[in-house]
């Protein structure tokens, strides 16, 4: 929340026409060369690591073996997939329909999948295709940090489910249990967090003066200029919010599991269709696997954490008891479908969207910030 706190800030301040303190420079192209080279290395680095001792062939049988049955199941699966990423915008951009909200979130996801940095890239994508299509910029703002924020709770929801799912099913380790409470902790800290945000105005203002000091303290110690305004940014993130949720938290809820959930069903799907059953591993542990998966891309150490995914389901899904083989097929398979996909489907989309602010002239936002039929 921290990163989207500051965005808002930086947002409010532009809009107002005042230039942020300590604005980011331009990458160069050498350090953005660098990004990439350090990217595609690790990535290298990490399939190396994953695929040594294994026969590729195995892997390419388990893929080849599914019937036609199978596979057209998971195009069904992955394009539903792919339509979940709308919803969550259409419920946190009230007025946007589904066909603008599916070019946003597929050409968003494309940069975000490919680009170092790609996330920030896709946040001002995102600003700039609601703007074309007359949403003011403090509505593009309140939707980015209120999907993010949901997004955040559902990421540490989901893994504390799954393992109460696991505990419940027989299989409660005590280092099972210790991350199930930790995660628990995290989950009420945020939660409370935010419930003080949303109380009231001066509360608001306090946890943005707490937050703001906090975050200095960090960035001082690598030489960054302190934030400010944050306690400005909290007041103002917290009067648009209570607006927003006062009727919409429940489809805003509702959309973001049902986002988070369509992912695992696919990764559930092409396991048990290379073969990897429910007696090898549950469908609890692959929710668990799959949960903790999703963690670990909260730091994007590669774009659409390529590499660092697949290590994590591998590596928890064959010490579950899975076959390695049919594990790394069908996590090949799952990525392709969730990281490949959306790229090729995102490229189409982004290439429609610049072709149709070029040609429509009537793409300048509203006055009054809604969205145009």
């Amino acid at each position: 929340m921290a990163g989207r706190l500051e965005e808002l800030t930086m947002t409010e301040q532009a809009a107002d026409g005042a230039a942020p303190d300590g604005t980011a420079k331009r990458s160069s192209p050498a350090r953005t060369t660098l990004r990439v080279l350090v990217s595609l290395l690790l990535i290298a680095v990490i399939f190396w690591y994953l695929l040594r001792d294994i026969s590729l062939a195995d892997v390419w049988a388990a893929i080849t073996a599914m019937t036609w049955g199978e596979l057209a199941g998971l195009a069904v699966i992955a394009g539903w997939n792919l339509v979940t990423y709308a919803f969550v915008w259409m419920t946190v951009t009230p007025g946007l329909s589904f066909g603008r909200a599916m070019v946003m979130t597929q050409a968003t996801t494309a940069v975000t999948n490919t680009v170092p940095a790609g996330s920030a890239i896709g946040v001002g994508m995102t600003y700039a295709m609601l703007s074309s299509w007359g949403f003011s910029r403090s509505r593009t703002t309140i939707a980015v940090l209120v999907s993010g924020v949901w997004n955040a709770f559902a990421k540490l929801g989901i893994p504390v489910l799954a393992l109460a799912l696991v505990a419940l099913q027989g299989d409660a380790s005590a280092a099972r249990v210790t991350a199930a409470a930790f995660g628990i902790g995290g989950l009420v800290a945020a939660i409370v967090v935010f419930a003080l945000m949303l109380r009231s105005e001066r509360m608001a203002e306090t946890v943005g003066v707490l937050a703001g000091r906090a975050v200095s303290r960090l960035l001082a110690l690598v030489r960054r200029p302190p934030v400010r305004g944050w306690e400005i940014a909290t007041v103002k993130f917290r009067n648009r919010t209570v607006d927003l949720l006062e009727h919409g938290w429940f489809p805003i809820t509702a959309a973001t599991l049902v986002s988070h959930l369509s992912l695992y069903l696919v990764l559930l799907v092409c396991l048990r269709d290379v073969g990897v059953s429910d007696a090898e591993v549950g469908w609890a542990e692959v929710l668990a696997v799959f949960a903790f998966a999703r963690l670990a891309t909260a730091i994007p150490f590669t774009p659409g954490g390529a590499g660092v995914v697949e290590a994590v389901l591998i590596t928890g899904l064959v010490a579950a008891g899975g076959d390695k083989a049919q594990v790394v097929a069908a996590v090949l398979v799952y990525r392709a479908l969730t990281w490949g996909l959306p790229i090729l489907v995102g490229v189409v989309c982004l290439l429609w969207w610049r072709r149709q602010s070029l040609t429509d002239p009537a793409g300048a936002p509203s006055s009054t910030g809604a969205a145009r039929p």
